[in-house]
């Protein structure tokens, strides 16, 4: 990575989080702010660190070819951060993090509710000594409520959260999606609480407590589908890979394959009949998507028995030259292969001190911004890879103190 990419020209340099979270929803919360511009210390465990540091394979290799202890998992969400490895269990411990948060714009933690309070480093322990700072508190159940004390997954918010039951091939099983996506979605809303309370901090000097629960998140989320139950009071169901407000807009089997059609208007569709040759699909009762929608048991059999038949690049070139749009299905493989992301430079590659090849190939940040772009400063941390740095640059520990920490096993 040259110098020019570690340059730091995100709009949140100058501003430092402390971040006591682990597994995904946190994480992705912070590696954003990270990302753009934000001084992220992660606290981890000694001995232990980051539960998902431990989720492999696949793991980092190293130069003789060996699983490292950096997983694939914890690479996806810990770059731009620093490691310090402190056991906030013990007094000397949480001292430092009060400490350290004194000299943080926000604390983002995912401890059980109460979790933090016995080490003295909740929300109401810190907030009179130092009311400027933003404290997140991300949860499964949110701070309120029957669940409130209940331990909470990506997979059960899923499931309690509703998006399981419309998810997968009518009839089956419920199905989740195929990433832990109520983790993701929980930290980006995360991401963008904390940045509302930076800015009324910045405009007032009040800092705030902010309260998010994954499965509050996660029926956000539900979007149009929980909008239609609660407009129609009709229970949304399983569908596949239909849409429930549009038709066609889903896969068809090809005589190779398999394509999305995603017709978004109605003069679309007829441009779409024309190309299957079927001008009589384009009138009633078809002519109107609310008419298609209506009738989507017998148009959609209609048109996959014309698709089927044909190949799936002529299909996405017969389409795209009418401007309807459509795309293929691809692997995880033939989506980083494809040139728009790399023209995206949605794949990067990051100098890792433990990696055999000398870096490692992360996902990129989907955020281009003209004036500020994000950064890429860091690769995610090995445990306690910066404890020393930390301790001196932020709290001006000489390394005799440090050495004393260390001693005891706070460090």
């Amino acid at each position: 990575m040259t110098e020019e990419k570690r340059q730091n020209t995100g709009p949140l340099a100058g501003i430092r989080i402390l971040d006591l979270t682990r597994i995904l929803a946190g994480p992705t919360c912070t590696q954003l702010l990270g990302d753009l511009g934000a001084d992220v210390i992660k606290i981890e465990r000694p001995g232990e660190g980051d539960d998902t540091r431990k989720w492999g394979p696949p793991y980092v290799k190293d130069a003789d070819g060996r699983d490292t202890a950096e997983s694939a998992y914890y690479l996806s969400a810990n770059r731009n951060k620093r490691s310090l490895a402190v056991d906030v269990a013990r007094p000397e411990g949480a001292a430092l993090v009060k400490r350290l948060a004194a000299k943080c714009d926000a604390f983002v933690e995912n401890f059980k509710v109460g979790g933090l309070a016995k080490y003295g480093l909740a929300y109401d322990d810190l907030k009179d000594e130092l009311p400027g700072l933003v404290y997140c508190s991300i949860t499964g159940f949110g701070q309120t409520g029957p669940n409130r004390m209940r331990a909470g997954y990506d997979y059960l918010a899923q499931g309690m959260g509703g998006i399981m039951s419309i998810t997968g091939v009518p009839g089956t099983e419920p199905v989740k999606v195929g990433v832990a996506i109520a983790d993701v979605m929980c930290g980006m809303y995360a991401s963008t609480a904390i940045l509302a309370a930076l800015r009324h901090r910045d405009a007032t000097g009040q800092g705030q407590y902010i309260d998010i629960g994954l499965v509050d998140t996660q029926v956000a989320w539900l979007i149009n589908e929980g909008t239609n139950y609660l407009t129609s009071g009709q229970v949304p169901v399983q569908r596949g890979n239909a849409h429930a407000n549009i038709v066609p807009y889903q896969v068809f089997e090809t005589v190779d394959g398999h394509v999305i059609v995603a017709v978004g208007n109605d003069s679309q569709y007829r441009r779409f009949c024309d190309f299957l040759g079927a001008p009589e699909l384009a009138e009633e009762p078809y002519a109107t998507n609310s008419a298609r929608v209506s009738h989507r048991d017998e148009l959609v059999p209609k048109i996959a028995e014309r698709l089927k038949t044909r190949k799936r690049d002529d299909i996405l070139k017969g389409l795209e030259e009418r401007g309807v749009p459509a795309g293929p299905v691809n692997t995880i493989a033939d989506a980083f292969a494809e040139p728009q992301v790399a023209a995206r430079d949605m794949k990067i590659a990051m100098d890792h001190p433990l990696a055999g090849s000398g870096a490692v190939d992360l996902i990129g940040n989907p955020l281009k911004l003209s004036e500020t772009p994000v950064s890429y400063r860091n690769p995610p941390p090995y445990l306690g890879q910066h404890t020393d740095d930390v301790l001196a640059d932020v709290l001006g520990l000489d390394a005799a103190e440090r050495d004393k920490l260390r001693d005891s096993g706070v460090i």
